[in-house]
């Protein structure tokens, strides 16, 4: 999976297509990902100590991953993500579109 916690991506298919938002967490296995403010579901909760009121919770559900782009830091488009091999052998993320390496 190329997309990471805290990339900065934008929704491209469903009900929340145009969104953007930064990937919390990412489930490699079943391909899918929790971006931060999108997909809410409604979660009825039991009273506990933690949460002493209960009531109903409003919390992100997770989306699959090939709904979504990343969004390119340098240029702020979306973009692909590619792999380059470095001097030193390692391997870095690449955006498609602008060439630029990315953060990891």
């Amino acid at each position: 999976m190329r997309i990471k916690k805290k990339d900065k991506v934008r929704i491209i298919a469903g009900n929340d297509r145009g969104k953007e938002g930064e990937v919390l967490k990412v489930f490699p296995r079943t391909g899918r990902i929790i971006v931060e403010k999108v997909n809410m579901i409604k979660r009825h909760q039991r009273a506990s100590q933690n949460n002493p009121q209960g009531g109903i919770i409003e919390k992100e559900g997770p989306i699959d991953a090939s709904n979504v782009m990343l969004i390119c830091p340098n240029t702020g488009n979306t973009t692909r993500i590619g792999k380059d091999i470095l001097s030193d052998g390692s391997r870095a993320r690449v955006s498609k579109r602008s060439g630029e390496m990315l953060s990891d």
